[in-house]
């Protein structure tokens, strides 16, 4: 697979199968079944996302959409297939994913930042804007097992976004904030990133995809479906696709 320089992310032929275990089948499942049961989350994706295209996923729970953004992540390892990406990659898929929940704020920031790939250096010099953004105020010292939702959000957010990914991924994510910094994030997301960075979003609410994205991919049972403009979301809307 020839890699383009114009290109963040490729995915030709990516499939995951995942295995459920059942703690204790029936006599029935032992003598039907005689194995695990197997479940294909992603079947068969092709998908080329280009530098700086902004691309909105939606679907029903179950889609595979939370499944394809780990792919691309990194999180998780295709059971078939190959992914290459180009440049750094940030994600807040899982809040809790890069934290320690005994460490205070300010450690977490140490933690994630180095597991994104920064220096001590590096994150001594943004630890003040990170910690002004994420405007978390006292709690910035508090251990993490204290913050809501919300709060752990906007650290992560804030982090995120001061580690100057290429590729920002972002899955339901922005809906636990407050309407402030909601707004904030947006304000982020459409001016300081426009044209720069690689922004993936999947999201249940329509406004941020409507707002964010461009393109608009719509999954199905594993498979992607739709992938144009925003006129396709108008039509899942309305259940017409």
């Amino acid at each position: 697979m020839k890699k383009s320089n114009d290109i963040a992310i490729q995915l030709s032929g990516v499939s995951k199968r995942y295995t459920i275990h059942h703690e204790k089948p029936t006599l029935v499942e032992k003598l039907v079944n005689g194995r695990d049961e197997e479940f294909w989350a992603l079947r068969d994706i092709n998908l080329t996302i280009k530098k700086g295209e902004r691309v909105g996923i939606i679907g029903p729970n179950g889609s595979g959409k939370t499944t394809l953004l780990k792919i691309i992540a990194g999180i998780t390892t295709p059971t078939n297939g190959r992914v290459q990406t180009n440049g750094r990659i940030v994600s807040l898929i899982d809040l809790e994913a890069g934290f320690h929940p005994d460490l205070t704020g300010i450690q977490n920031i140490y933690l994630n930042g180095m597991l994104l790939g920064l220096s001590k250096k590096q994150i001594d010099l943004l630890l003040p804007d990170i910690i002004s953004y994420a405007d978390i105020h006292q709690f910035i010292d508090a251990p993490l097992f204290t913050y809501s939702t919300g709060m752990k959000l906007k650290l992560g957010f804030s982090i995120a976004i001061h580690a100057n990914p290429r590729i920002f991924i972002l899955d339901e994510g922005l809906g636990a904030g407050d309407v402030y910094f909601r707004e904030k994030a947006r304000r982020t997301l459409s001016s300081e990133y426009k044209g720069k960075k690689t922004i993936i979003i999947s999201a249940h609410n329509a406004e941020i995809i409507t707002q964010q994205c461009k393109r608009i991919i719509i999954m199905n049972h594993g498979t992607i479906t739709h992938d144009g403009g925003l006129e396709i979301l108008k039509r899942y809307e309305t259940s017409n696709i």
